[in-house]
């Protein structure tokens, strides 16, 4: 095979696996996006040529039927993957259902299902299901993802994957830039911005969290080894608040709550171990709740969200600082 067929091979497999089954047409990229995300395929001749070149490969995986037009007749045309169908081969889709019921059989009694819908998303083979079937809606408002600078995300997951370091021009807050070597271990989404745990520099603690959005540039140091964190897990980083900027400090919350709380607390503990008791008819609230959480950022921003269907009882200065903050509140509002 030659090197230019094994090239374009390459690139046919890229562009099909791009698409995804399933996409809403109004959702599904047309030519101008794909060129756009695939530029390096088909290098940096006259632009009209890479057009045409991306327009030959499209429509040899159309003739042979790998994609289809999600809008037929539309202008510009827009492209999705055509799903596989359903294996008629009964002794495979045992297997499936069995795999289905093994991986139900992990996650249902570990409270564990954000793993297992990422799983089915994710699978390349069966069980599998497309975005049309399967989506994650969150419960929170949600903010546009932060820009992140050309060629940022590429380096910051490359670093992570050669487990080497990465060379950053990083803007502070203040507005400083510096320019540091950071030593990437993990990479996290913490609402719509995605934060890198790295050591800096020399340093060998502490770990901090690096925003994407404030680099500037980011090279990946393929020929320089990254220092790794001895006994750094991601899934007891994030149980303990570092991800939200927290140190990990437990605290005994006791909550009194009401309205819509009642039912979420009930079904949907705060933390295992959760304990929780109705409270006296005669009371304003429903449900008493004790539970050991992290002391985050997060925590303050889920009370302070609830309004009046939740009182903080203990401990006594979390009481004292949500106090204050709905105070505050409340003055920017009182002459209205």
């Amino acid at each position: 095979m030659s090197a230019t067929h094994a090239t374009r091979l390459e690139r046919l497999n890229r562009l099909e696996q791009l698409l995804s089954p399933g996409t809403p047409p109004d959702q599904c990229p047309d030519g101008a996006r794909l060129l756009e995300i695939l530029g390096d395929a088909y290098g940096t001749g006259d632009k009209k040529a890479r057009r045409r070149a991306l327009q030959r490969d499209l429509g040899e995986l159309v003739n042979e039927g790998r994609i289809a037009p999600a809008n037929p007749g539309g202008k510009p045309l827009r492209y999705r993957r055509v799903a596989d169908g359903p294996d008629e081969d009964p002794a495979v889709w045992d297997w499936t259902l069995q795999t289905i019921h093994d991986l139900a059989a992990e996650a249902v009694p570990r409270r564990q299902l954000e793993r297992l819908w990422q799983r089915l998303l994710t699978n390349t083979a069966e069980p599998r299901l497309d975005e049309a079937r399967l989506r994650i809606v969150p419960d929170t408002f949600r903010l546009q993802p932060a820009e992140l600078r050309k060629g940022v995300l590429k380096a910051v997951i490359q670093s992570l994957i050669q487990r080497c370091a990465l060379q950053v021009l990083y803007v502070k807050p203040e507005g400083q830039r510096a320019e540091v070597c950071l030593h990437p271990q993990a990479l996290v989404q913490r609402g719509p911005i995605p934060y890198l745990f790295a050591f800096k520099n020399a340093e060998d603690e502490p770990l901090r969290l690096y925003a994407l959005h404030r680099m500037v540039r980011a090279t990946a140091l393929a020929e320089l080894p990254a220092r790794l964190a001895a006994g750094f897990d991601l899934d007891q980083a994030i149980a303990d608040g570092r991800a939200d900027f927290g140190q990990g400090e437990l605290i005994d919350l006791e909550l009194r709550v009401r309205g819509y709380l009642t039912e979420v607390l009930r079904y949907c503990p705060l933390a295992a171990g959760q304990r929780q008791e109705d409270e006296p008819p005669e009371s304003d609230f429903k449900l008493r709740v004790w539970a050991r959480v992290p002391s985050t950022g997060q925590l303050l921003r889920w009370l302070l969200g609830a309004g009046d269907n939740v009182e903080v009882m203990g401990p006594a200065d979390l009481r004292r600082i949500v106090a204050a903050q709905a105070a505050k509140a409340a003055a920017i509002y009182r002459d209205s």
